[in-house]
């Protein structure tokens, strides 16, 4: 009968020794290699945690994990951690960044079309702002935006109705009552101009350095739409809010064309479906914010008074119109836009 040799058992644990060590090998690779193969999705905005075009980035994450799983690796950075605000459509063009939302104010510097956006009491209301962007005036700009700027807008969103907000109570009727009041704006030329069309002497400070600015009194006054008042905490170094209204302001979530180039269909359409998901979001919430705003900053002990809203009107829209910003605007521009929704 033939014989046969029992299996040496140090043999036995060599080889399953082995194999096990190829085995968590073969693991590691493969993880190096998904890792690898997702994309890179670094987004950096100045908003602080608790206002909800912060928390609207996390709705986007969550909607990729769903959409898109293990296809990107969203990164967010809040408190203009990464980028300061305003430096965000350089750190994608040199590929230092992927995604952020960026303002009418930065994207004039670059397509000065934009700067029609950037003027006080064009866009009447949310509506209004949805249907511009979302309709054929948007779809124009959009792609002008793509050509000069490297950056596909995916979605516009409400950053909310700009208002006065002062460190000291005063009684604001008409931009006159603004005289020689230090008004925090960013620094680029179309905000200071805001600034000064509204009768304040404009003062450039980044949005991080404003609470201090206010509390300090570098600043005066500072103007942000009332959700951003409170949750930048505002009020507490303020002692007026003035519903000026002379802003109905977007954000626009902008991806580089660096990495939409790259991406296939399918990526495209999870990444645009994700950003209007969190536009929607973002805009809900705020909205609502706003309409039940005013009672909380009264019951914190702020002054909310309404000035002559035809006096600021009429005095903002000759400011502009007179300017040299009216003449880069694109001949019925004007009044496409105030045909929207009409």
């Amino acid at each position: 009968m033939p014989h046969f040799n029992s299996p040496n058992p140090a043999q036995s644990f060599v080889t399953r020794r082995s194999w096990l060590t190829l085995a968590t090998a073969l693991l590691l690779a493969s993880r190096a290699v998904s890792a690898q193969s997702r994309h890179l999705l670094r987004i950096s905005t100045p908003a602080v945690p608790d206002d909800w075009h912060a928390r609207m980035w996390t709705v986007l994450r969550e909607q990729l994990d769903k959409s898109a799983p293990g296809q990107f690796d969203v990164q967010i950075s809040l408190n203009a951690s990464l980028f300061k605000q305003g430096a965000e459509p350089v750190a994608m063009a040199r590929g230092n960044l992927e995604m952020t939302t960026i303002s009418a104010f930065d994207i004039a510097k670059l397509v000065p079309e934009f700067s029609i956006f950037t003027a006080g009491y064009v866009i009447r209301d949310p509506a209004h702002l949805m249907q511009v962007f979302n309709g054929p005036i948007g779809e124009e700009l959009f792609k002008r935006v793509s050509e000069k700027m490297e950056i596909t807008v995916l979605a516009p969103i409400y950053y909310g109705t700009r208002q006065l907000n002062l460190r000291d109570a005063r009684k604001v009727s008409t931009p006159s009552d603004l005289k020689g009041v230090k008004l925090r704006m960013p620094g680029s030329k179309e905000w200071l101009f805001l600034g000064e069309a509204l009768g304040a002497t404009p003062t450039p400070l980044a949005f991080g350095e404003v609470y201090m600015g206010l509390r300090t009194g570098t600043i005066d006054a500072q103007d942000n739409p009332l959700p951003t008042v409170k949750s930048a905490k505002f009020f507490e170094v303020t002692k007026q809010i003035t519903l000026t209204g002379h802003l109905v302001d977007a954000l626009f979530i902008g991806v580089s064309n660096k990495l939409w180039n790259s991406l296939g269909a399918p990526q495209k359409s999870a990444l645009r479906q994700a950003a209007q998901m969190a536009a929607s979001y973002n805009n809900e919430n705020r909205i609502a914010d706003e309409k039940q705003l005013v009672d909380y900053f009264k019951n914190q002990g702020l002054s909310v008074t309404t000035p002559d809203l035809d006096a600021f009107r009429k005095s903002v829209q000759a400011a502009y119109l007179g300017s040299d910003y009216a003449k880069l605007w694109p001949k019925g521009l004007l009044e496409r836009i105030n045909a929207t929704g009409r």
